[in-house]
């Protein structure tokens, strides 16, 4: 049945929906599971999932036209712009939308020489890797955080001791190290940027 010279429904219908559902399945537990509970970080859950999405429909659709090198590398380039005209992003939060962007190319382009076991094999790789990493091989991550700190007599290099014991008396936080930036003498402040990992108590 047709309707304006295009097919109201046909099997590939059921072939994107199919792997859609295996595609969202995944990148939940990669999203929800691994990247949200690490983080608590609310404001990118929309984005990856959205950004995936786009990404699936826009594979699955582009599969049906033959794509020439040039028209590739130019949606690529694409992605290339858009990334350099947003605010910088930690390395964390990058790695984990190549993940989304490479998990939803990877469902969305597999053609009829894979099977949907060699699909999921693929997609429960991705997910054991990154839990194994997260839970269990990053046992410590390292975080930073800026504060203004008056006491601008401890920021001289001969005093980096009593400077470190009294942010961490401060703090709450078991520091690993702390460097001087920004320095206000009409003030008496400096900005001092902590390094520390995460959980960890004085």
């Amino acid at each position: 049945m047709e309707f304006l010279e295009i097919p109201l429904i046909d099997d590939d219908f059921y072939k994107m929906m199919m792997r859609f559902v295996i595609n969202i399945f995944f990148l939940t537990i990669v999203i929800r599971f691994l990247y949200y509970i690490k983080s608590r970080r609310k404001d990118y859950l929309l984005t990856y999932y959205m950004i995936s999405t786009i990404v699936f429909f826009l594979c699955f659709t582009l599969k049906k036209f033959e794509l020439d090198v040039g028209m590739a590398l130019g949606l690529f380039a694409i992605f290339g712009i858009l990334r350099y005209r947003t605010n910088p992003v930690d390395i964390r939060e990058m790695t984990y939308l190549f993940i989304v962007i490479g998990v939803s190319v990877i469902n969305a382009l597999a053609n009829k020489k894979m099977s949907y076991a060699e699909i999921m094999t693929a997609n429960i790789i991705v997910v054991v890797l990154l839990a194994g990493i997260e839970n269990y091989w990053i046992l410590k991550q390292e975080v930073t955080k800026e504060v203004v700190y008056e006491k601008i007599e401890n920021i001289k290099p001969e005093n980096y001791n009593l400077l470190k014991l009294d942010l961490e008396s401060r703090t709450g936080l078991l520091i690993n190290k702390a460097e001087v930036g920004a320095i206000d003498f009409m003030k008496d402040t400096a900005v001092i940027t902590i390094y520390y990992y995460k959980d960890a108590k004085s």
